[in-house]
């Protein structure tokens, strides 16, 4: 008999029970410790898992692949691999398709922000107070006056009145027309820039096309003469469109009146980034009430369905989109709300007997709910207490009789 070697294996044969009508495990010879690592050899079919992966084809290779790429949302081009690449994942299972929610109000998909030039943004710009202004101002007009007094160029009158000495007119020296001409640019400089500055306004500088910054002072201020001002004006405003026309998502047209709340925030962009920032504001505004009115119907009349009635969300996309689009241009919205959103002119009278026909369905749909509910419950009381022993077709006739008179009672006195 010869002794299996450890790099040597044996095939069971079976017994004469395997091909009986029961089986049993066949046995075969122990096998060595050189067998139990080879990796080239299958495993038993009835061997218990030791955690160790056992090759089933020789020569085979294989890799791990990271858990997270069998779970990838992104559907852009990958990388080119090779079917025949061992190392290529493998394609994620099809996601179940999911089912879509009720439609409401939403904001359409972020776009690009709008263009604004970085180099326009609010700062302050130069303005000293008043009062500054004012005294030097006075100490220039007084400094020409010493000047002319000196020189002799007073009259006799005007210095005796102010009790001056009197001095003797030799002309007027050359450094003292430089002091005079000094004097007389320093006065129309301080007295030509003054101005006063209400609460809610502020003013926009600029020289030679250059933006050289904002002045929010109240009071008595002063700013430079050279510089072109805009007043610009910065309380809360609001505005009120005319009715404007649009479609909602049926094709519905429809006229739709808006209130925006809003105020500028950065005067800068308001008066630099764009030519006429109220005319954008309306314009905005009707773009932006378009996209809104056409993500839903205007009336559900047969179903149970978001509708633009909802004020408040449609308010709310509004805002929201509105925002997005006035900031660059350094407008403030704090609120657009719908105030009245009704049908057209030529569609108005054809979707008043719509909806009239809807009500009407909708009352005698629930007029008949209650009755059938009146005639279960009379029917069960007379039935359950023993009061009446109605067999099939009795009861049918009692369940019509009473069907017919509630429902003709409900009608009368409703009017149906």
């Amino acid at each position: 008999m010869q002794t299996p070697t450890p790099t040597q294996t044996q095939t069971p044969t079976p017994g004469p029970a395997a091909s009986g009508g029961g089986e049993s495990p066949p046995r075969g010879p122990a096998v060595g410790p050189a067998q139990a690592v080879a990796p080239a050899q299958a495993a038993a079919p009835g061997a218990p898992d030791t955690g160790r992966r056992v090759a089933v084809i020789r020569g085979e290779s294989t890799a791990e692949i990271p858990v997270h790429l069998l779970f990838r949302d992104d559907t852009g081009p990958g990388p080119v691999v090779h079917a025949a690449d061992p190392r290529a994942p493998r394609p994620a299972a099809a996601r179940p398709p999911q089912q879509a929610g009720p439609r409401s109000v939403v904001a359409a998909p972020a776009r690009p922000a709008t263009p604004v030039d970085p180099r326009i943004a609010e700062r302050p710009g130069p303005a000293v107070p008043g009062g500054v202004a004012v005294a030097a101002g006075i100490i220039a007009l007084a400094g020409c006056g010493a000047v002319t007094w000196w020189a002799g160029v007073l009259p006799r009158a005007l210095t005796a009145l102010l009790r001056l000495p009197a001095h003797p007119y030799h002309g007027i020296r050359l450094e003292q027309w430089g002091l005079l001409a000094l004097g007389a640019t320093v006065a129309v400089l301080a007295f030509g820039g003054l101005d006063r500055g209400h609460v809610g306004y502020a003013w926009v500088l600029s020289l030679f096309g250059d933006y050289r910054g904002s002045v929010r002072r109240t009071g008595l201020v002063w700013m430079s003469p050279l510089l072109l001002r805009r007043r610009v004006d910065l309380r809360l405003r609001h505005w009120r469109s005319e009715p404007m026309g649009a479609v909602d998502a049926r094709g519905t047209a429809l006229q739709v009146v808006v209130l925006v709340v809003w105020r500028i925030r950065d005067t800068a962009r308001a008066t630099l980034a764009v030519a006429d920032h109220e005319r954008y504001l309306r314009e905005q505004v009707e773009a932006a009430m378009a996209r809104v009115l056409s993500q839903l119907p205007a009336d559900a009349f047969h179903e149970d369905a978001p509708t633009l009635r909802n004020a408040e969300a449609v308010g709310e996309a509004l805002t929201r989109m509105l925002k997005e689009e006035a900031e660059p241009v350094g407008i403030e919205l704090y609120a657009a709300q719908p105030t009245r959103i009704e049908y057209a002119p030529e569609v108005a009278a054809a979707m008043r007997r719509q909806r009239v026909a809807a009500i009407d369905a909708q009352h005698r749909d629930s007029v008949l709910t209650s009755v059938v509910d009146a005639v279960d419950d009379t029917v069960h009381r007379l039935t359950s207490r023993g009061l009446v022993e109605l067999d099939a077709y009795e009861r049918k006739a009692l369940v019509k009789d009473l069907t017919v008179a509630f429902y003709t009672g409900r009608g009368a006195g409703e009017g149906v």
